[in-house]
């Protein structure tokens, strides 16, 4: 600790110490005239051009600030990095800290997209590493008023962490509502194949039981229940019309009316969406690698997952979810459905590109499978496709749209 001598007998007979007299070994004016205000100046131009350089940076970083909607992303993951500290914890040595892994996680499983399958190996995964699964018995509401939407952000977000919930819903927007936003992800399907999954399952079921079907559909008659699927598709029956098969995208479209509306506005938004707010969104045609890269993304909840899956035991319980009496309709049947699903397929390859990226940047050099309907097809016979169902005509109240009914693969 530096002693303070100022009290000597050098000020009490007007003399000046060295070092204060001589500085560079030139000796200071004793008066403190000209020589002394240049001094002065100098300082203060340094001075000056230090504060307007850091009014700049402050002034450039608000804006950046304002014009993003929040500071820097860069910023706020150093600081999540290193955590909150004081100026003397800055000035120590400690060990950095590691990144917190997600402990908010959902799944707004879509319908007849394995998500029974899935949701089967969480039960199993949660026992293992002992994370919060709830998984929603809600399955025929899909779309919420702003209240519903808040009352069920506010549920999802005071279940104890980690947790992983699932729901059958369309996508919600919980920053929108000043809430923090969970880790997404979802499984996807080839569109015509995810619809004559619903279709034969509303009819019949699985091999859980045979009766299972009639608890789910109870008023429906013979006649719709063995209705051809040809005759459905051909002779525009609302079932299998639009708007009733827009049915992927508007869960990563949002809960916005327009997003249940077949068109490029709710398509556009569903990708975006999907970029800002999904952490992954795979195929169920490459489910194992989905379960992969889910073990690569969220070890702490998937971790074994993809050897779980593969094990016996499960295999046959996987099984027992497969639809009964499915069958592929005809080439022109198929040609019509294509056609009126080309928004649902554009969102679709759009998904299957994003998630062939992803497997490369991990470096996952599984084999990609080829899609299950190409546009070939389409050149064989040329047929025009029937008008879309309007949104208000009126319909059999048995065959609401498909986000009604409670479909859980």
């Amino acid at each position: 600790m530096m002693k303070n001598h100022s009290g000597s007998s050098l000020l009490n007979n007007g003399q000046t110490p060295n070092h204060i007299r001589e500085r560079n070994g030139r000796k200071c004016p004793s008066g403190g005239g000209g020589g002394g205000g240049g001094g002065l100046l100098r300082v203060s131009l340094r001075g000056y051009g230090f504060c307007m350089g850091a009014l700049f940076v402050f002034c450039l970083g608000s804006l950046f600030y304002q014009l993003n909607g929040g500071p820097p992303q860069i910023l706020l993951d150093i600081r999540q990095y290193l955590g909150d500290s004081t100026f003397q914890d800055d000035h120590q040595s400690f060990a950095p800290r590691v990144l917190t892994f997600p402990s908010q996680v959902v799944y707004n499983r879509v319908g007849k997209c394995g998500s029974r399958t899935v949701v089967m190996l969480l039960k199993l995964l949660a026992e293992r590493h002992h994370f919060n699964l709830v998984s929603s018995e809600i399955h025929n509401k899909t779309r919420l008023s702003k209240h519903e939407q808040i009352a069920l952000m506010k549920n999802i977000t005071s279940i104890p962490e980690p947790f992983l919930y699932t729901r059958h819903v369309h996508f919600l927007n919980f920053t929108s509502f000043k809430i923090e936003q969970p880790v997404y992800f979802n499984i996807i399907r080839d569109p015509i194949n995810r619809f004559l999954s619903n279709y034969f399952f509303r009819r019949f079921g699985d091999f859980r039981g045979e009766q299972f079907h009639l608890l789910r559909t109870p008023n429906m008659k013979d006649e719709e229940r063995y209705l051809d699927i040809n005759v459905c598709i051909l002779e525009n029956y609302p079932e299998c019309s639009n708007p009733r098969i827009f049915y992927i995208i508007p869960y990563f479209c949002g809960q916005h009316p327009k997003c249940r509306e077949p068109g490029v506005w709710a398509l556009e938004r569903a990708k975006q969406n999907v970029i800002e707010n999904y952490l992954l969104v795979g195929i169920l045609e490459e489910l194992e690698d989905v379960l992969l890269l889910l073990e690569r993304l969220l070890p702490q909840y998937f971790s074994g997952a993809l050897d779980i899956y593969k094990g016996p035991d499960y295999m046959k319980m996987g099984k027992l979810t497969s639809t009964v009496r499915k069958y592929t309709p005809t080439l022109e049947a198929l040609q019509v459905l294509y056609h009126r699903m080309s928004y649902e397929y554009e969102f679709y390859n759009f998904i299957r590109d994003q998630f062939h990226l992803t497997k490369r940047k991990i470096g996952l050099k599984s084999q990609a499978r080829p899609p299950a309907f190409t546009p070939e097809f389409l050149h064989e016979l040329a047929i025009r496709t029937p008008e879309p169902l309007e949104e208000d005509e009126e319909v059999d109240t048995a065959l609401e749209d498909a986000n009604s009914w409670p479909i859980q693969m």
